[in-house]
């Protein structure tokens, strides 16, 4: 039973907490008695590794004692979504087909936090095949949201979400394929950003839609998130969209971020995004701090102006045949023959049955229905009329964004049209949950950078606010994140002395 609270530690503490003496056995254990405690009421793991992690944080200790040369993240404990192929460990994407299955190598990232020094805590909890905004399509069960349990977390990096928003993590990876890093951040008010695409590496990812999946960071603040995103980027050769170039340098831009430097910087508000005419669906507290927090980077210097990209108004539609489309065919390997479950082997059945039975019983509602779509988009006759069409609005919004940061050095907008809602109300209504996606759709889309950061509380509950970029551009969502970050501390701050005084009558 470790001493140390998990809860009030950001990485930084932690780091230090390791510089002056504390081993990371107890800063490991601290997070998995934290597990232990509170977990089976929220739901954040599908597996937990605690003697692997402790292990794992003995062999780090062990190289310090003997002044060996660590990671520079070394005794860090991570949390991982299932998503991500790891060596031995249960892998399961949160689906029943995959049920069992233990890997044998590592994804990309998975390996370069290892070579780092981290201690991986465990998997978590996500919608299966990563198809869904609220976690509630796991085929385990649904993860709760620690601000307020009788509400969903976002999906479809939920695990990882209320795994870090809880602390039961100090950070977490999740994935992003229309929204499932930002939406999550939002709606836990975390910090979470989605990599330019090929910015970090999708090997050993398992893949939904290959043109749009992004791995990345969640964590509690934008510096920490930047520290976990500079570990896991950079190119790599076994990764075909892997870009070959330098990773951005982050932790410097949150640095200038928090020292509020942007005086010249352009900011697009997104007419479309929540803008005059299009609030429709959006809470009116969620555009109520959304425009707080460009006034904020207003008195920062900032050059604040309205953009239109009509184009956006097409996402929706456009992500959902796109991305449904290439499930159907990224899917077809899981037909019980190779790995995972497999239904009706007794020797009764033909090959054709099994695999038809093994499918039936392995994929939820929700995979079903996107297999079914994408293959009756990409079918004989109807390819033109959908997926090509589907395409054509891709580019559409890929030429907004270029025409918009010819103008404009960042674009700016809520990451979710809402707060967290309440778990269930929107399970039989699969285009209220789609729309959860509004404004994180076309980012993904186009392949952009995007960051949501917390922007303040709306019904008690987080509010986020986004940050999108051009391609490779990470570090301006980083550094405008870091910004809103810090003005928004230094606000509570004020405030808080204000109350003071107003209490006792005398100054703080």
């Amino acid at each position: 039973m470790s001493t140390l609270d998990p809860t009030s530690l950001d990485v930084p503490a932690i780091q230090a907490l390791l510089a002056a003496g504390a081993t990371a056995v107890d800063v490991t254990q601290a997070y998995l008695d934290r597990i232990d405690a509170v977990d089976g009421g929220l739901g954040a793991y599908l597996h937990v590794a605690g003697e692997a992690a402790l292990a794992r944080a003995a062999e780090v200790d062990a190289a310090r004692a003997a002044g060996g040369e660590l990671g520079p993240l070394a005794g860090l404990p991570v949390a991982l979504k299932d998503v991500f192929v790891t060596e031995g460990v249960p892998t399961t994407s949160g689906s029943r087909i995959l049920e069992g299955w233990r890997p044998p190598y590592d994804a990309t990232v998975a390996a370069r936090l290892k070579a780092a020094g981290t201690v991986v805590l465990g998997k978590t909890n996500m919608d299966e095949f990563a198809m869904g905004s609220s976690t509630e399509n796991s085929a385990y069960r649904p993860t709760r949201n620690p601000w307020d349990p009788d509400r969903i977390p976002g999906g479809s990096s939920g695990g990882s979400s209320a795994a870090v928003a809880g602390g039961l993590a100090p950070w977490a990876l999740g994935t992003d394929t229309g929204g499932s890093i930002r939406q999550p951040a939002a709606m836990t008010g975390l910090v979470g950003h989605k990599p330019t695409y090929g910015g970090v590496s999708r090997y050993g990812l398992i893949a939904f839609s290959s043109s749009l999946d992004q791995a990345g960071p969640m964590a509690r603040t934008v510096l920490d998130a930047a520290v976990l995103h500079e570990a896991i980027g950079g190119y790599d050769p076994r990764d075909s969209t892997s870009i070959d170039a330098p990773v951005p340098v982050l932790v410097k831009a949150t640095g200038e971020g928090a020292r509020g430097e942007l005086a010249g910087l352009r900011v697009g508000v997104v007419r479309e995004l929540g803008g005059d005419g299009h609030t429709d669906g959006y809470d009116a507290g969620v555009l109520d701090r959304v425009r707080e927090t460009v006034e904020l980077l207003a008195g920062m210097g900032a050059e604040v102006r309205e953009v239109s990209c009509p184009a956006f108004d097409l996402a929706l539609p456009a992500y959902y045949l796109i991305a449904p489309s290439e499930a159907s065919s990224n899917l077809a390997r899981f037909e019980g023959m190779r790995f995972g479950l497999r239904v009706g082997d007794d020797g009764s059945h033909s090959l054709e049955e099994v695999m038809s039975l093994t499918r039936e019983q392995g994929f939820g509602p929700e995979v079903k229905r996107r297999i079914v779509l994408g293959t009756y988009a990409l079918s004989a006759g109807y390819y033109d009329a959908y997926y090509g069409q589907a395409q054509k609005v891709r580019s559409l919004i890929t030429r907004d964004f270029t025409a918009a940061f010819d103008d404009v050095d960042v674009l700016v907008s809520p990451t979710s049209p809402t707060v967290a809602w309440p778990i269930g109300a929107r399970v039989d209504d699969p285009l209220a949950m789609y729309a959860a996606d509004l404004c994180t759709l076309p980012a993904s889309l186009a392949g952009l950078p995007a960051i949501s950061v917390p922007c303040g509380l709306s019904e008690g509950l987080p509010v986020g606010f986004q940050v999108m970029a051009p391609a490779l551009a990470d570090d301006r969502c980083y550094r405008v994140a870091a910004a809103v970050e810090a003005a928004l501390d230094a606000a509570r701050g004020a405030r808080f002395l204000d109350q003071l005084t107003d209490r006792t009558g005398a100054p703080a």
